[in-house]
């Protein structure tokens, strides 16, 4: 399934405060609080980070994913209704789904050439809203209403250097949402977890190479800065 990706993070300092809030919003529980790996995967030249892609293997449950995200490209069919949502947006083309052999597909990525270069973990908790929650158009310009079969997601990930929230979905509704719970959005963020991870390691001097439970322990975390 391929799919536009339009996504903002942002810190969470109290989880099951926010938690208790999704509900009164219109959210309602889809997946509890699992364990996920993730692996991501290029060449030894680094061909996918240098095409701003990632190929990533992601093992959730008893589930195998893969997927492969991509800038959005106004030339390309199906990007159109991602191109002109504003830069305070993370934007992505998706591709994604469920294999039955992760390890099998990773000896196959091994056999095209493409090796694991990033690990990260997190417990992740998957929330969704069926519906709008805001009076009005989601979006202002009428050549995006193709995007209203966007889906409305929001997931909680505790990560080893800290707990975020992520919000997918149409941008008009990320921002009713954000204005609903008090997220300041100065606060909110479109890195992902490996740039996270870098930016926590300049910070720390932390010598781990992957965003893992077993190299970064409970003693090291550093919480993001207040909101």
């Amino acid at each position: 399934m391929q799919s536009a990706e339009i996504e903002l993070k942002f810190p969470v300092h109290d989880l099951a405060g926010l938690q208790s809030r999704l509900p009164g919003l219109g959210f309602h529980l889809d997946t509890p609080r699992t364990f996920e790996q993730n692996t991501l995967y290029d060449t030894p030249s680094r061909d996918l980070r240098a095409a701003r892609q990632i190929l990533r293997l992601r093992h959730y449950g008893g589930l195998w994913v893969v997927t492969h995200k991509r800038p959005s490209d106004p030339s390309a069919p199906g990007d159109q209704a991602s191109c002109g949502v504003a830069d305070s947006y993370k934007v992505r083309i998706e591709t994604e789904t469920l294999v039955e052999d992760g390890p099998a597909l990773a000896a196959i990525f091994h056999q095209i050439g493409y090796e694991p270069v990033f690990r990260y973990e997190k417990f992740r908790t998957e929330w969704s809203c069926a519906t709008p929650t805001i009076d009005g158009p989601l979006f202002t310009d009428p050549a995006h209403s193709s995007e209203l079969s966007i889906g409305r997601h929001l997931v909680l990930d505790e990560t080893p250097i800290g707990d975020y929230a992520e919000l997918e979905g149409p941008p008009a509704w990320i921002d009713d949402i954000l204005a609903q719970l008090g997220v300041n959005p100065a606060t909110c963020l479109t890195d992902s977890y490996g740039r996270l991870f870098l930016d926590w390691k300049q910070r720390t001097g932390s010598l781990a190479e992957h965003l893992t439970f077993d190299e970064i322990p409970a003693s090291a975390l550093v919480q993001p800065a207040p909101l």
